[in-house]
C-alpha cells in the first residue's frame, strides 16, 4: 500500500515537471518529413492531368503538398524566394493576390491579413510543404488527397486559366491535322438545289423624326429595306427593296443565278458563276472599271478572285442613312457616305504583295455596326496553272432591272459588253485578250481590243498591257507588284496616244505614272508601325499636268490605334493661271478606355487656306455581359462639328440586341435648333430548319449568309447513318473551319449554325474535348459544306466507340526505334491520329473509332531514317477487338547493300 502511494507520488511529479505530454501522442509540430511519409500525386482537374506530379508528405494531420510543385501545375504566377523566406504574386486573377512572409509568420490574401500557424507550412528536403487544408483557402481551391490512388484532386467553381490553356491546346492539335487536308477529298455534305425553298428575309425598318432648324418645318420620317434570297429549282435568286426618307420605294433590285464552284454549269462551257438582272461588271488594266446595272454575264473565274492581281472592288448594299468604311489589314482605306442609289462603293483598291485581309463596316444611323471580311493574296498563285478562264457580259450602268423611281444618274450611260480570257502557260506566266464595247463619259460609243502578259519573277509580280480604239489611239501600260523584306513597292506607267479615252483614262489624260511604297517599320517587340507612301503624275493632251501624293501611316500604342492621313495635288497649266496647291489632312482614332470604345475623326484643309474642316467623336459602352454571356445594353454618344456649317451637333442611342430582334433608339440635336428622334427594328426572317414548316425570328441574318442544320448521334452499327433508334448526343461543341461554334446541341443532337459565308468550302466537325465520354469519339474529320444564302444545309455527325492500337516499331535486327512519328489513316488515306514511339519503340493510338486503318511513318521522319513510310494495313478496331496490339512491326530500309544489284 506504501508502495502503491509512493508510486503515485513520483508520476504526479513528472506530470508536474514535464507536462502531460509524456502520456499524450506528439504533436504534429514535433513531425518530421521523412522518406516513409512521402508521396508523389498525380494532379488531375476534371478531366485532364496537370504537371508531371506534385510531391508531397503524408502528415498526422493529413497530407501537405510542395508549393514549388503545385506552382508550376497550376501554372500561377507565383515567385518563391527561399533565401527571402517569401512568396509573392496572384493566382488566377490579379486581384487574388498572394504574399506569405514566414521571417514575421503572416500570410496575405487580397486585403485579408492572418499569421501562420505551426503546421501549415512545413521546411521538407524538396522546400516548402503546405498544408493541404490551408494552400486550398489560399487558391480558393478544393484540394483533395487520395493517397491509396496517389491522386490529388482539384475542384474549382470556375474555368481555371491552365484548364483553359489546355483546351486551347487541345482544339489546336486537332486542328493542325486538318490545314494538311486538301478538302475536296473530305466527305462531302452536298445540298441539292430542287424545288421551291421558301426564302429568308432581312428587315429593317425605321422611324423618325427631325426638325432643320428653329422655326423650320418638321419632318416625318419611314424608312424600309427588306433583302430576300431564296432558291427555285436550280435557279438562286436574290432581291433588295428599299425605301427613301419619306417611306415611298426608292430601288427595286433582283437577280437571278447560279454558282458551281466545281465548274459544272453549262455543260461544255465548265462555268462557275452565271447571273442575270442586277449585276456587277468586269474590270481590265487599261479599258474597263467595274460598273453595277442590269444585265448578264458568265464566268468560269474561281469565286472570289479578283478581276485584276493589282487591285479589287468592294460594293454592296447601303441602308439609307448608313456609312461604309474600308480597312485593309487594321488600316482605313476609304469612307463611302449615303448615296441616291443606295449603293457603297471601293473600286480600284490597291493591293500589297502577299495576304490582303479587308473589312468593311457598316455603320447604322443609330449605332448598328456590321462587318463584313474578305482576305484576298497576290503573288505567283495569282496566275492561272495552265488554265483557261474567260468572262463575258453585257449591262446597261446606272439602270435597275426594275425601275421604282428616277433613274440613278451616273457618269457613264449606255450598254456596255465586255468578253476576254485568261490563259496560264506556266506557273509564272498568263495571258490575257479582251473585247469591249462601251459608252464613255462624254457619250461617245467606242471598241477596244486589249491584251496582256504576266509574269512572275521572285518575289514580284510584273504585267505588261496595251489596248487600241480601232480610230487611231493606242495605250500601253507596265506594273510591278513586289515585296523586298518589308517593304511592299507598286510602280505603274500608262501612255496613250492618238485620242485614246477609256473608263481608266479619261478628261484627256495621255499618261498616268505612280510609285507607291508600304514599309512596316518595328518597334519593339510585337508593335510594327506601317507608313505608306504614293506619288502621281498625271498628264493631259492640252499639255496640262497634276501632281499628287499622298502619306499614310497607322500605330498602336496599348488600347489606342491611330490612322493619320496626308493629301497634296498640285497642278501646273499650259495655258493660263494654275489653281492654288491643295493640302488636307487627317486623323481617325480609336481607343478603349475602360468599358467604353471611342472613335474619333477629324478633317483639316492645309491649303490654300489652312482651316478646320470638321470632327466627330463616337463612344459606345455595354454590348455582352462576359461574365454571363446575357446580352446587355448597348449604348451610343456621338457628337460632331462641320466647320462649313458652322453646326454643333450631338446625338445618344440605345441598342438592345435580343435573340429575335435588335432595337436601337436615337435622339440628337444641333446648335442651330435641329433636333431629330428615330427609332430602328433590325431582325430576319426565314424557315426553321430544326422544325420544317414552322418559320423563325431572330437577330442573325439569314438572308445574306448560309445556314446549318447539324445533328449528333451515337453511330450504333457503324455504317455512318442515322438509324432509327440510335440517339442523339446533347451539349456537344462543333467546329466550323476554325472556328468553335458556341451553340451546343440541344438533347436531340441538333444544333443550328447562322453567319456561314456563302459559296466557300467549310469543314463541320465535333469538338472532341467537348464529349463526356472519352471513349466515344467522332467518326471521321466531319463533313465539309458549300453553304448558300437562305438555305440551310444539314449535315449528320456520327460518334462511335473507340479503341487502341499499340504495338512496337523496330529495326530488322529487333532494336527499337525511338521518336518516330507514326501516322493512322483509313482507308482513304486521311490521318486519323498521331503519335511517337518511346525510348523502346513503343507506340499507342488512343481514342480510335472503330473501322479499318493502316500505320505508317511520317513523310519527314521515313525521309530523314531512309525507312519505308508504310508499315501495316488492315489493322481492325471493333468491338470484339477493342485493343489491337500489333506486336513488334517492322520498318523496312531504303538502304540498299553497295555489294547488291
Amino acid at each position: 500500500m506504501a508502495l502503491s502511494k509512493l508510486a503515485q507520488r513520483v508520476l504526479s511529479g513528472a506530470l508536474a515537471l514535464f507536462g502531460s505530454s509524456l502520456l499524450a501522442p506528439p504533436a504534429s509540430a514535433a513531425w518530421k518529413p521523412n522518406s516513409d511519409d512521402s508521396l508523389l500525386l498525380e494532379a488531375r482537374l476534371g478531366q485532364y492531368r496537370l504537371g508531371d506530379g506534385v510531391r508531397g508528405y503524408a502528415t498526422p494531420d493529413g497530407a501537405c503538398l510542395d508549393l514549388a510543385d503545385m506552382i508550376m501545375a497550376l501554372d500561377i504566377p507565383v515567385r518563391l524566394d527561399k533565401k527571402l523566406r517569401r512568396a509573392t504574386g496572384w493566382a488566377f486573377e490579379e486581384r487574388h493576390s498572394i504574399l506569405i512572409d514566414r521571417e514575421v509568420q503572416t500570410v496575405q490574401i487580397m486585403n485579408k491579413r492572418a499569421a501562420l500557424a505551426a503546421d501549415d507550412i512545413i521546411d521538407a528536403p524538396e522546400g516548402w510543404c503546405v498544408s493541404v487544408k490551408r494552400l486550398g483557402e489560399w487558391l480558393n481551391l478544393g484540394l483533395d488527397v487520395d493517397q491509396g490512388n496517389a491522386v490529388l484532386t482539384i475542384k474549382s467553381d470556375r474555368q481555371l486559366p491552365v484548364q483553359m490553356t489546355i483546351e486551347r491546346r487541345q482544339r489546336a492539335a486537332k486542328i493542325r491535322p486538318i490545314a494538311q487536308f486538301d478538302l475536296a477529298t473530305l466527305p462531302q455534305a452536298p445540298t441539292p438545289m430542287r424545288g421551291f425553298r421558301v426564302p429568308s428575309f432581312d428587315v429593317v425598318l425605321g422611324a423618325g423624326g427631325i426638325r432643320q432648324g428653329r422655326g423650320k418645318a418638321r419632318e416625318l420620317r419611314l424608312s424600309y429595306d427588306v433583302y430576300a434570297a431564296g432558291e427555285i429549282g436550280p435557279v438562286a435568286w436574290d432581291a433588295r427593296i428599299a425605301a427613301n426618307r419619306a417611306g415611298a420605294p426608292e430601288s427595286l433590285r433582283l437577280k437571278a443565278y447560279r454558282i458551281d464552284a466545281e465548274g459544272g454549269l453549262l455543260g461544255p462551257l465548265k462555268a462557275t458563276e452565271v447571273a442575270a438582272g442586277d449585276v456587277s461588271g468586269y474590270s481590265t488594266p487599261l479599258v474597263a472599271q467595274s460598273a453595277a446595272g442590269r444585265g448578264g454575264f458568265v464566268t468560269n473565274r474561281p469565286i472570289n478572285q479578283p478581276q485584276r492581281y493589282d487591285v479589287t472592288d468592294f460594293r454592296g448594299e447601303l441602308p439609307v442613312g448608313w456609312d461604309a468604311e474600308l480597312y485593309r489589314n487594321g488600316e482605313l482605306l476609304g469612307f463611302a457616305g449615303e448615296r441616291a442609289d443606295g449603293r457603297y462603293e471601293f473600286l480600284d483598291i490597291p493591293l500589297t504583295y502577299g495576304p490582303n485581309r479587308f473589312e468593311v463596316v457598316l455603320y447604322g444611323p443609330q449605332g448598328q455596326v456590321r462587318r463584313e471580311e474578305r482576305t484576298v493574296s497576290v503573288g505567283a498563285d495569282s496566275i492561272p496553272p495552265r488554265q483557261t478562264w474567260y468572262w463575258a457580259g453585257v449591262m446597261q450602268e446606272g439602270r435597275d432591272l426594275i425601275g421604282v423611281s428616277a433613274p440613278v444618274i451616273s457618269r457613264r450611260q449606255g450598254w456596255r459588253m465586255t468578253a476576254g480570257l485568261e490563259r496560264g502557260l506556266n506557273t509564272l506566266t498568263s495571258v490575257a485578250a479582251y473585247g469591249h464595247r462601251l459608252v464613255l463619259v462624254d457619250g461617245r460609243r467606242s471598241s477596244y481590243g486589249e491584251i496582256s502578259l504576266r509574269r512572275a519573277l521572285g518575289p514580284t509580280l510584273t504585267e505588261f498591257s496595251a489596248a487600241s480604239d480601232f480610230s487611231g489611239g493606242m495605250a500601253y501600260r507596265g506594273q510591278l507588284l513586289g515585296q523586298f523584306g518589308r517593304t511592299y513597292i507598286d510602280l505603274e506607267s500608262i501612255l496613250a496616244r492618238g485620242g485614246f479615252q477609256s473608263d481608266r483614262l479619261t478628261g484627256g489624260a495621255t499618261g498616268i505614272h505612280s510609285l507607291s511604297v508600304y514599309q512596316g517599320i518595328s518597334l519593339g517587340k510585337n508593335r510594327m508601325v506601317p507608313l505608306q507612301g504614293e506619288a502621281r503624275l498625271l498628264t493631259y493632251a492640252n499639255g496640262n499636268r497634276a501632281r499628287e501624293a499622298e502619306f499614310r501611316s497607322s500605330a498602336s500604342f496599348g488600347r489606342v490605334s491611330m490612322t493619320g492621313e496626308l493629301k497634296w495635288r498640285s497642278q501646273s497649266n499650259k495655258q493660263g493661271p494654275a489653281p492654288p496647291d491643295q493640302l488636307e489632312a487627317s486623323l481617325l482614332g480609336n481607343a478603349k478606355i475602360g468599358k467604353v470604345r471611342l472613335r474619333g475623326e477629324s478633317r483639316f484643309r492645309l491649303k490654300p487656306d489652312a482651316r478646320f474642316t470638321s470632327f466627330s467623336l463616337v463612344g459606345e459602352w455595354g454590348g455582352v455581359d462576359l461574365s454571363t454571356g446575357n446580352r446587355a445594353n448597348n449604348w451610343r454618344a456621338e457628337i460632331a462639328y462641320d466647320r462649313p456649317e458652322r453646326r454643333l451637333r450631338g446625338a445618344i442611342g440605345l441598342v438592345r440586341q435580343f435573340d429575335k430582334l435588335a432595337v436601337t433608339a436615337s435622339l440628337g440635336a444641333g446648335t442651330d435648333g435641329s433636333v431629330s428622334a428615330g427609332l430602328n427594328l433590325a431582325f430576319s426572317v426565314g424557315p426553321d430548319p430544326a422544325r420544317p414548316g414552322r418559320f423563325r425570328v431572330t437577330s442573325d441574318r439569314l438572308a445574306s449568309s448560309g445556314q446549318l442544320l447539324a445533328t449528333v448521334f451515337r453511330d450504333l452499327n457503324g455504317d455512318g447513318i442515322r438509324q432509327p433508334g440510335e440517339p442523339g448526343e446533347r451539349d456537344v461543341q462543333l467546329t466550323a473551319g476554325r472556328v468553335p461554334v458556341e451553340r451546343l446541341t440541344d438533347a436531340e443532337g441538333r444544333v443550328v449554325i447562322d453567319g456561314l459565308a456563302p459559296h466557300l468550302p467549310l469543314l463541320i466537325g465535333v469538338d472532341g474535348s467537348s464529349l463526356p465520354d472519352p471513349m466515344v469519339q467522332p467518326s471521321g474529320p466531319g463533313r465539309v459544306i458549300r453553304p448558300r444564302p437562305a438555305i440551310a444545309a444539314r449535315v449528320e455527325l456520327p460518334l462511335v466507340a473507340t479503341g487502341e492500337v499499340d504495338g512496337t516499331l523496330v529495326r530488322a535486327d529487333g532494336r527499337g526505334i525511338e521518336g518516330v512519328d507514326l501516322e493512322l489513316v483509313d482507308a482513304a488515306g486521311t490521318v486519323i491520329t498521331r503519335t511517337r514511339t518511346e525510348f523502346d519503340g513503343f507506340f499507342l493510338f488512343e481514342t480510335v473509332p472503330y473501322g479499318q486503318y493502316g500505320v505508317r511513318i511520317g513523310r519527314v521522319p521515313a525521309e530523314m531514317l531512309k525507312l519505308a513510310p508504310q508499315l501495316r494495313s488492315g489493322v481492325v478496331v471493333d468491338g470484339k477487338r477493342p485493343l489491337a496490339k500489333l506486336g513488334q512491326v517492322e520498318a523496312a530500309s531504303l538502304v540498299r547493300n553497295a555489294q547488291g544489284p
